[in-house]
């Protein structure tokens, strides 16, 4: 950076010195006459003549000086062009042949989208349509009018002409825009097929390089046909954007580009210049009222060609005499583009759009986070980014497989008539602005991740796509309700060594604050139980007690790792302990919940899920390639662990019906089942060591409608679960990988404890009596720590009265321990009755 300062300064100084040699040599020459003509008797200084010699001569010294200044500055300048030109060269990859015959001459533009396995879904909708066609089916006076007119001099330079480039120079030196006019068709070419829609002088030197090695490898007659192919021409007469010179013919005069007129060829052959102003048809397809300026660019372009010599001037009189608009299709009707795999296509699209959005945003030096935040810059990228993909034929390669998607589709089908009540009704629109008839149906939502990898193999976006449908599975944010729990409660607490299989946790009518939780059914089991039966049976008074517990006595932040998992909650909802039953004010989505849950399969590691592997742009050139972004968040121990809890969620727990239901072994298959209180919203989330597959089911309630899912929802979605589980293993068994199981890890240690209390047997003094500990053990399985010694109080959340009904019931005493209570909606307890009993609950003190 400081060389060009230096040799400035450097060139100011010797400018300077010439300036003050210049007034030394003046005075010198003053002198000098002044002595010369006292001598010969010459006129004085004061006379004319003598004080015209002086300047004349003064004069010739600064232009020989000026000249030599001209001469040096532009040599200079003409060097310093010269290096930058080929500095920026230097750094682009210089195509190869078969790369610019395959871009150049491709006429479908936009990007095409790949499922797994090379297997072609479609091409990115576009509202512009070409057809390609060769240079002997074109028209011979298209052909002359569109040289005439924007390129006179084609068959003679080679791809370029010295003044676009000195117009660029001079653009770019007094910081005007490198867009100027003058470019050659091979240059335009070049922008419409090889480049990007950037607009940097390093882009105008790029244009010039390809157009001169465009010019190099093929010929002119190549090089006007794939113009002529992808050059934009306005709309046609059902108002859609038309590029080629077949689909102008076709859509503006209903004839074929061989058999156009001399002024239907001309009226086209003017269009790409600006082809919305010249265009006679509306977005409608209707003629414009006014399509003056159509036709007096037609007669320029006549002008031209009868300039050129390309028409004689009868031709050109003629010609403009023509009533062309007479001659223009009347309105049609345009063609509807249907996609047979919306949910994919809306999906790979989005998520494409998004990465060319932040390459073009760090291409720019900006940062992304902040573009988002400004809406009128973001919409800027965003379309810049849909621009390319409609109209640079880039290759978006996915990870869906398509035969097992379709397997989950058919499969969805099949078990949806089952899935509960439709309601149709009526409800006002306020985007229609008026009433309408709408069915609200059980919604859907599945998704498929290969554990090890993050990559979506497949999903389920909903029942019945149309492009009204959100993607339940991407984009739906719903409560997680209980599969909340792993995540969120028992893991970090494994993780910390809080818990281990056995430790008990306290299942008692309690207040926090004046929230008071109840197990499903509005019920309380008034005992202690292990994490083990708790976790298995989904029990919610344990799990806000563990909750408590991590926050107010352990110190450990859960959130934190739900972070790492890829879910953020806010500090509000996390310090809520209704959070540890999954109620979150926003929710997540069935992606995020899967993803989540594959940690523990994946040994403690989560691996960002993804869909996009590659984007390849069309000169061959990987763009994006997909970098697997793994992060540590459990232990192997927590991991092993958690997986044998949720392995007993199957087993013998709220999924157990997996066991009937699944066509396989369910030794290797664990999950959690979520059902909110209200039945809002149904889930499971099930791994094998191959994928993780969440299932969400609800209604959308877009209308503001309160409508719920039926008491057996729960056994309805695991039913779909299964479903989807069994058509995979039909089909692709090796993807669950089921011979394949987690190895116990060192850190796991495996103790035996007392049933009763998760502790060793002992004895501990209660109330000023000792009390032996004693009975029926089990197996725990622990997070690299010993069992604890025998303790009065043992169990998380427990209360002084919790523990006295512990163990007068231990006594003998028949207390009501272990009989289940119930409670009202508010979560009050009531006695047989039904009658509210105040003093049955304890209050926000802990262990």
């Amino acid at each position: 950076m400081n060389e060009p300062q230096n040799w400035w300064t450097k060139f100011l100084t010797a400018l300077q010195n010439f300036g003050q040699r210049l007034v030394h040599l003046t005075k010198r020459t003053i002198q000098q006459s002044r002595s010369n003509n006292e001598a010969n008797q010459q006129p004085t200084p004061d006379d004319w003549q003598f004080k015209f010699n002086v300047i004349m001569s003064t004069i010739r010294s600064l232009m020989r000086f000026v000249i030599a200044l001209l001469f040096v500055g532009g040599g200079l300048a003409l060097g310093l062009l010269l290096g930058y030109f080929s500095g920026l060269m230097s750094q682009e990859s210089v195509p190869t042949y078969a790369s610019m015959k395959r871009q150049i001459s491709d006429v479908k533009q936009s990007s095409e989208l790949y499922f797994a396995n090379n297997v072609k879904l479609d091409n990115v909708k576009s509202d512009l349509l070409r057809k390609q066609i060769s240079s002997s089916e074109m028209s011979p006076y298209l052909k002359k009018a569109i040289v005439a007119t924007e390129d006179s001099d084609f068959y003679n330079h080679n791809g370029v002409v010295p003044k676009s480039l000195i117009r660029a120079v001079l653009g770019e030196v007094a910081g005007a825009s490198v867009q100027t006019g003058g470019s050659t068709l091979t240059q335009q070419l070049v922008k419409m097929q090889l480049l990007s829609s950037e607009t940097t002088w390093k882009r105008k030197a790029t244009e010039i390089m390809l157009a001169m090695r465009v010019n190099k490898y093929f010929s002119k007659d190549e090089v006007l046909e794939s113009y002529l192919n992808v050059a934009t021409f306005g709309r046609n007469n059902a108002g859609q954007n038309i590029a080629g010179v077949e689909e102008a013919a076709q859509g503006l005069f209903g004839v074929s580009a061989k058999d156009l007129s001399l002024p239907q060829a001309a009226f086209i052959a003017g269009l790409p210049q600006s082809p919305s102003v010249y265009t006679p048809y509306t977005q409608s397809g209707a003629i414009k009222d006014d399509v003056s300026l159509g036709m007096k660019r037609k007669d320029v372009v006549l002008f031209r060609m009868y300039r050129n010599g390309d028409i004689t001037e009868k031709q050109y009189q003629a010609a403009k005499k023509v009533d062309l608009k007479s001659q223009l299709q009347s309105q049609g009707t345009a063609t509807e583009q249907t996609v047979k795999y919306g949910y994919v296509y809306n999906l790979l699209l989005s998520r494409a759009r998004t990465i060319l959005i932040k390459q073009l945003v760090q291409q720019d030096g900006r940062n992304f986070t902040k573009v988002k935040a400004d809406d009128a810059l973001y919409t800027k990228y965003y379309n810049q980014a849909d621009t390319l993909l409609k109209t640079k034929g880039y290759r978006i390669d996915s990870t869906i497989n398509r035969s097992i998607y379709d397997e989950l589709q058919d499969a969805t089908t099949q078990a949806s008539s089952s899935f509960g009540q439709s309601y149709t009704e009526t409800a006002y629109d306020t985007n229609l602005k008026k009433q309408v008839t709408i069915t609200e149906p059980v919604q859907v939502g599945s998704i498929v991740l290969d554990n090890t990898t993050g990559k979506v193999i497949a999903f389920v976006g909903g029942r019945d796509y149309d492009e009204s449908q959100v993607n339940h599975a991407f984009d739906t944010l719903r409560s997680p309700g209980s599969t909340m729990k792993p995540l969120l409660v028992y893991g970090p607490a494994v993780e910390n060594q809080v818990i281990n299989t056995q430790t008990q946790l306290a299942d008692f009518p309690r207040s926090f604050n004046g929230y008071k939780p109840s197990d499903y059914g509005q019920k309380i089991l008034n005992k202690f139980v292990p994490v083990e039966t708790a976790l298995k049976f989904s029990y919610n008074l344990p799990a806000v007690n563990l909750y408590n517990y991590l926050l107010n006595k352990a110190k450990v932040n859960p959130a934190s790792y739900l972070e790492k998992m890829g879910i953020t909650l806010t500090s509000k909802e996390t310090s809520e302990l209704g959070i540890a039953l999954g109620g979150t004010s926003q929710g997540i989505t069935v992606q995020q919940d899967a993803s989540a849950f594959a940690t523990y399969a994946n040994a403690g590691t989560h691996v960002d899920p993804y869909v996009i592997s590659k984007i390849t742009a069309p000169d061959g050139k990987v763009v994006y390639q997909h970098k697997e972004v793994k992060t540590k968040v459990y232990s192997e121990s927590t991991a092993y662990i958690m997986q044998h809890l949720l392995k007993q969620v199957v087993k013998s727990g709220t999924a157990s019906a997996l066991n009937w239901r699944l066509n396989f072994d369910t030794n290797n298959v664990w999950g959690k089942t979520g059902t909110n209180n209200d039945n809002k919203d149904i889930w499971f989330v099930g791994s094998t060591p191959g994928i993780t597959m969440a299932t969400w089911m609800g209604y959308d309630n877009f209308y503001g409608n309160q409508h719920v899912l039926s008491d057996n929802a729960s056994a309805i979605n695991l039913s779909y679960w299964s479903s989807l589980a069994n058509t995979i293993h039909t089909n692709q068994p090796g993807l669950l990988k089921l011979s394949q199981s987690m190895k116990k890890p060192s850190g796991v240690k495996s103790h035996s404890v007392l049933e009763s209390t998760g502790t060793k047997s002992g004895k501990v003094t209660v109330d000023g009596s000792q009390i032996s500990l004693s009975g029926n053990t089990i197996t725990a399985l622990f997070n690299d720590s010993d069992a604890d010694k025998a303790t009065e109080k043992f169990a998380i959340g427990g209360t002084d009265k919790n523990y006295k009904l512990f163990y007068d019931h231990l006594s003998g005493i028949s207390n009501g321990y272990g009989t289940t209570v119930k409670v009202d909606s508010k979560g009050n307890v009531l006695d047989g009755s039904g009658k509210i009993v105040t003093d049955d609950e304890d209050s926000d003190t802990t262990d």
